[in-house]
């Protein structure tokens, strides 16, 4: 399967950062990254990060400006 073929289905992943991605399911979530509970095809699991990630800096950026929830 690839990235592009409708039949693929996604994780919606994230890091340690907060930092969010998509993750083919028929592959194994690489170290560091964990799912969050959504898949499903890629366009719906875009827009959910969509949806989530509207600080797109790194979570250790925002410790040290002060301004993590």
């Amino acid at each position: 399967m690839s990235w592009d073929s409708p039949d693929t289905r996604f994780h919606v992943v994230v890091n340690d950062e907060e930092q969010y991605s998509i993750w083919p399911d028929h592959k194994p979530v690489p170290a560091g990254w964990r799912t969050v509970g959504v898949s499903g095809p890629k366009e719906d699991c875009l827009a959910h990060i969509e949806r989530v990630w509207t600080d797109m800096r790194p979570l250790s950026l925002r410790r040290a400006l002060g301004d993590a929830a």
